[in-house]
């Protein structure tokens, strides 16, 4: 089986991986990418409790190095959590590749096969201390996005001045329009920051999850300007930002001068896609732009999203009409063409 980053899995980690799920014996199986390859990479026996046994990762682990490890938890003692250890002092490269190729790790084994994610950017992240804040993140209520928190302000106001106007507002409010408040999933967030570091062009593809409507990676790989269609779903609605090392109209621009080149946020919703997908992916991409501006360095982002219903269409002249429309607007103050979904004509009005 083939991870969306090109990465294989070795066969002999299934083994591995049910011989953990079949031996309460073993604590941590940790497992490695290796010659193209997701291998495991050792096992560590149990020999206390969780609490105990945690402090073992700071010597099976490299403080420079991403792995992966499956951890048996207490109780019970059939769950197991996924740890996706990358440390910030890590090569870049090797960040994505460890970003994009987990969500394949997942699917091999079972995405239900684990109770529960930990994501850990340093082995402070490791210790029981810092495993029971994540508990306790995980159990705390979900925070609510702006919009939501003054919705529930206002309907807090409403309760107190009385039921009856409550319900009268409930009547008649709508959930269309009110946007989708998306969450980002830790190595989306990742994956979209390690973006502002790389040197080489590269494209991260995002996907929602229609079920919890979070945002995950689908892969972060290199990519030619002129191959862009190849590395976005052509059958289903997506984002993807696509790290430009070239400007729309000007020369390629060397490692050096890195933080000056756009990202670009390409919204591609192709007309063969699923009604309900198009709608959900449409109420959404202002947000997922919105925050993507306000995580990355300022000035690093596109300040035109693209958007397109074809895939196939992308390439450099493309993005560079995109790109270049939106700046000869903001120059002239005079509105630009739109490109991506346009609105068709009407019928033409016949003469008297």
């Amino acid at each position: 089986m083939s991870a969306t980053s090109g990465i294989g899995i070795a066969p002999d980690l299934s083994h591995a991986f049910s011989q953990v799920v079949s031996d309460s014996a073993t604590r941590f199986l940790k497992i490695s990418i290796r010659n193209e390859s997701l291998v495991p990479d050792g096992t560590t026996p149990v020999q206390g409790s969780l609490d105990d046994d945690l402090p073992r990762l700071q010597s099976i682990l490299d403080d420079n190095v991403p792995a992966y490890v499956i951890v048996r938890l207490d109780r019970p003692s059939s769950s197991l959590l996924l740890v996706d250890y990358v440390p910030d002092t890590a090569k870049v490269r090797d960040k994505m590749l460890y970003a994009s190729t987990r969500s394949a790790l997942t699917k091999h084994l079972g995405s239900s096969s684990f109770a529960d994610t930990l994501y850990a950017t340093s082995k402070d992240d490791l210790t029981p201390e810092a495993y029971a804040a994540h508990r306790r993140h995980v159990a705390a209520p979900k925070p609510m996005s702006a919009r939501e928190k003054e919705m529930a302000d206002i309907k807090a106001a409403e309760r107190q001045a009385g039921g009856s106007a409550y319900q009268g507002s409930a009547s008649r409010s709508s959930p269309f329009g009110t946007g989708v408040g998306l969450n980002w999933a830790p190595d989306a967030e990742e994956a979209l920051k390690n973006l502002a570091e790389v040197s080489e062009d590269t494209i991260l593809t995002l996907t929602i999850e229609p079920a919890s409507e979070m945002l995950s990676v689908v892969s972060v790989s290199p990519a030619d300007v002129e191959d862009l269609g190849s590395k976005i779903p052509s059958s289903n609605p997506s984002f993807a930002f696509f790290r430009w090392h070239q400007a729309p109209s000007g020369p390629q621009i060397g490692p050096s001068l890195v933080h000056r080149c756009p990202i670009v946020f390409i919204y591609s919703c192709p007309s063969s896609s699923p009604v309900k997908h198009r709608m959900l992916y449409s109420s959404g991409s202002s947000s997922v732009y919105q925050t993507a501006k306000s995580a990355l360095p300022a000035g690093l982002l596109a300040s035109r999203k693209v958007e397109t219903s074809d895939p196939s269409e992308l390439s450099s002249s493309f993005l560079a009409a995109e790109l270049g429309a939106s700046n000869e607007s903001s120059r002239t103050g005079t509105p630009a063409s739109a490109g991506g979904f346009s609105k068709p004509r009407g019928p033409t009005r016949r003469p008297r």
